[in-house]
């Protein structure tokens, strides 16, 4: 596809871009790293090898396997371990629990394909598993963390049974560097990403993504790979960022919600405290009243009981 030209030209390209579109289920970042020559760059980048045959590496991604309407966005072997990378842009701690579910398809396509026998006594040997996270969401993290299936066991006892743990790597400018110097790919889609959401504070979505992919063709970001994929690039942008927007409001809600709910539990607990604390204090002053009563009663027996027993001394001297 030419590259967008001034005048006239600019509005006839314009005409054919389309507006949100919720059938694209992919994102440019998948896009992008399908691509064996950049995910082999950004292999490299992240191991500090330094590989260049691309036949060496294996695709293996489940076109078929969607969790809740999204891909994993890509899996691959490589040195005899099994990838799982996926790129989020809203912050998930349940990305363990969808990546167990998605290695145990991925172990049983491995196993059928290279004809592994599971009732073998002999060991059998799979690629050991790695899972990376490349955020790019707008919550606040460090350069890295790790998020581990045993955060969502209900109780843990001693050393996890069954574990997973997933690299998070935060690739928002700014962050982790060195390593999108080391590839220049997710360099560029970083900054792509970070134009997108500077225009959408003033612009429409649409209008946002539009600016976002025409001023990067022209300073030579991503240029290439959008010249060739302009009308996929931003219907994809739009479906993916329309997604995070809504996905952001649905937050905002549910943490209204839960503001509200927590205030009136609040109240009720309050005037529960209250009225059990009234309760209370009351049973204090009862008890107080009583104990003062008996002492009173006690000290007035005493000295009945003093009286009566001088009463008698006397009788007993006028006697004598």
């Amino acid at each position: 596809m030419m590259e967008l030209q001034a005048g006239n030209g600019l509005q006839e390209e314009q005409s054919i871009f389309p507006v949100a579109n919720r059938k694209y289920k992919d994102t440019i970042f998948r896009m992008l790293f399908s691509d064996k020559k950049n995910l082999l760059s950004l292999y490299n980048a992240l191991n500090g090898k330094n590989y260049s045959d691309c036949d060496k590496l294996e695709i293996v991604t489940l076109e078929n396997a969607i969790y809740m309407s999204m891909k994993n966005d890509l899996a691959f072997i490589l040195d005899l371990d099994l990838f799982l990378w996926e790129h989020q842009s809203t912050y998930n701690p349940n990305i363990p629990l969808r990546d167990l579910m998605y290695i145990a398809k991925e172990y049983e396509k491995y196993i059928k394909e290279k004809g592994i026998s599971l009732y073998s006594s002999r060991q059998q040997k799979i690629p050991a598993p790695q899972f990376i996270v490349f955020y790019n969401g707008n919550r606040k993290i460090g350069e890295c963390m790790e998020h581990r299936l045993s955060d969502a066991y209900e109780t843990v006892r001693g050393e996890p049974a069954l574990e997973l743990k997933v690299l998070i790597i935060n690739i928002n400018e700014g962050h982790n560097q060195k390593l999108k110097e080391s590839c220049q790919i997710l360099k560029e889609y970083a900054q792509y990403v970070s134009k997108v959401r500077t225009y959408k504070k003033t612009l429409s979505l649409n209008e946002a993504v539009e600016k976002a992919v025409e001023e990067c063709i022209r300073e030579g970001i991503l240029r290439e790979f959008l010249l060739a994929n302009k009308a996929e690039v931003v219907a994809m942008s739009i479906f993916e960022y329309d997604r995070e927007w809504e996905e952001e409001i649905l937050r905002k809600e549910e943490f209204e919600a839960g503001r509200e709910l927590g205030e009136q539990l609040g109240k009720e607990l309050g005037e529960k405290l209250g009225r059990e604390l009234g309760k209370e204090e009351e049973q204090k002053n009862t008890e107080k009243e009583r104990r003062r009563a008996d002492s009173e009663k006690m000290r007035a027996d005493n000295t009945e009981r003093e009286l009566l027993i001088l009463k008698e001394k006397l009788a007993l001297m006028q006697d004598k």
